[in-house]
């Protein structure tokens, strides 16, 4: 499998679980409505499981493109891939939650509450405050990526006859998967923790496009928060690898 395919692949099982989880809890008269925070954070975690079980023996598993950003600066992984990875994961991504779309569909057409048919797609902050739903997502990606570095101990490399990354594979699947956890019960109250560009720009752009029954605004002036953020924590958390190693 290429690495493309194995991106793309990797974050449309990433997104199809996270985004299912929230149409679960959130949309009228599912068998889980209501299910709350635990159910959604548990899910999103799983869900970065079981992406990287699939996608790391193919591609390392970024799922992420502030992850491949953040690899690239930190210097183990070649900036001639970035492209190549944030396309797989933004193309997995739409296609993740159009998956969701497909299969609440009916309890789209039975929620009248626009807020909670966008949640499905993407995030929005708890409270409104630019800087600060900024600073959230860039500390909370900051942790992922500082914490992904020191899994992997330096091992997330490419070979020097080759552009294929040494990836995390299954093996490292349970502690990233803890990791994204734990961030979403500490720090995702505020913005409902994107921490990944691509979990958030494609699915909100679906929901743009999607005929969904009563849908409101996608609030893209909102959307460049949950890309920029996550860039400039996994950007940060690279070069301080970059400083230490």
């Amino acid at each position: 499998m290429s690495p493309f395919l194995a991106e793309l692949l990797g974050t449309m099982l990433l997104i199809l679980m996270g985004g299912g989880v929230v149409a679960n809890v959130c949309l009228s008269k599912t068998k889980g409505n209501g299910a709350g925070w635990i159910a959604i954070t548990t899910a999103w975690a799983l869900g970065v499981f079981i992406g990287v079980v699939v996608a790391g023996p193919y591609s390392g598993a970024h799922l992420n493109p502030a992850v491949s950003i953040g690899l690239a600066i930190g210097g183990t992984f070649p900036w001639c891939d970035v492209c190549t990875y944030i396309a797989g994961q933004m193309i997995g991504a739409a296609l993740g939650a159009l998956l969701v779309w497909l299969v609440y569909k009916d309890h789209f057409n039975a929620t009248d509450d626009p807020d909670a048919e966008l949640g499905v797609f993407c995030t929005s902050p708890a409270i409104k405050d630019y800087p600060i739903n900024f600073l959230g997502e860039m500390i909370g990606t900051f942790a992922l990526m500082f914490v992904v570095f020191f899994i992997t101990d330096g091992e997330l490399t490419y070979e020097s006859n080759s552009t294929l990354p040494i990836g995390l594979g299954s093996v490292g699947a349970i502690p990233v998967a803890f990791t994204v956890w734990v961030i979403g019960l500490s720090l995702g109250g505020t913005t409902g923790y994107a921490i990944n560009p691509a979990r958030d720009l494609a699915p909100r752009f679906i929901h743009f496009i999607l005929p969904i029954k009563g849908k409101g605004s996608s609030h893209w002036e909102y959307a460049w928060v949950p890309v920029l953020g996550p860039i400039a924590g996994a950007a940060i958390a690279g070069m301080l690898y970059y400083v230490l190693k």
